[in-house]
């Protein structure tokens, strides 16, 4: 159970952890210190795999130390689109780079936006990036499946990010998405969670 309405790091692994089952594959799209990844490895167990990227190399180390000694298996890529075994499979690579993945449909994605805590906080989440690679998740997310996106509107550039990302869930095509929004309405700086449910009814149907 969440502690705090404001601990919204919390809220988008709970919403995850609703959709997911052993042997399902998800996705962490900033893996930062490896707390999402971890939740997501433990959620889909040995069976299941786990796609972690990370532009930061001092992420994806500090994600390996964390999984590994939880007893989870994990492997670094070198090159996008290599081939995903069961465990987790962390990645230097931006988010943005998701769509050059040949994947199966993911059950859940998780994105915490901004910079790595204890990290360079200047090395921070574009909008531009980020809005591809969500335009990417939800392209590939499975049907009944879902993505949860936390925002950090209170450091340099965040309410820009913000905006943006808040724009693209409400954009999101009610006939094939439900959205959720999350927030600490008094405290209006504070990160909130963004999550969007693909409606299991729907087919993609790929154009002639």
């Amino acid at each position: 159970m969440c502690q705090s309405f404001s601990n919204i790091v919390d809220w988008s692994q709970r919403v995850l952890g609703e959709v997911l089952t052993a042997g399902d594959f998800a996705i962490d799209l900033t893996a930062g210190n490896g707390y999402d990844t971890l939740m997501l490895a433990q959620a889909v167990g040995p069976s299941g795999r786990v796609l972690a990227l990370d532009l930061q190399g001092l992420a994806l180390e500090r994600s390996a130390e964390r999984l590994q000694a939880q007893g989870i298996v994990t492997q670094r890529l070198q090159v996008t689109g290599s081939p995903l075994l069961a465990g987790v499979s962390l990645v230097q690579a931006d988010h943005a780079e998701l769509a050059a993945w040949n994947l199966s449909a993911p059950s859940a994605i998780i994105a915490n936006l901004g910079y790595l805590p204890g990290g360079d906080k200047r090395l921070v989440t574009k909008p531009e990036t980020t809005l591809a690679a969500l335009q990417a998740a939800c392209d590939l997310l499975t049907p009944g499946g879902r993505i949860a996106v936390v925002v950090y509107p209170g450091h340099p550039g965040g309410r820009c990010e913000a905006t943006a990302v808040d724009q693209f869930f409400s954009g999101l095509d009610e006939s094939q998405f439900e959205v959720l929004r999350l927030q600490v309405m008094n405290r209006p700086q504070s990160p909130f969670l963004l999550t969007a449910g693909k409606l299991a009814d729907f087919t993609y149907v790929m154009e002639p």
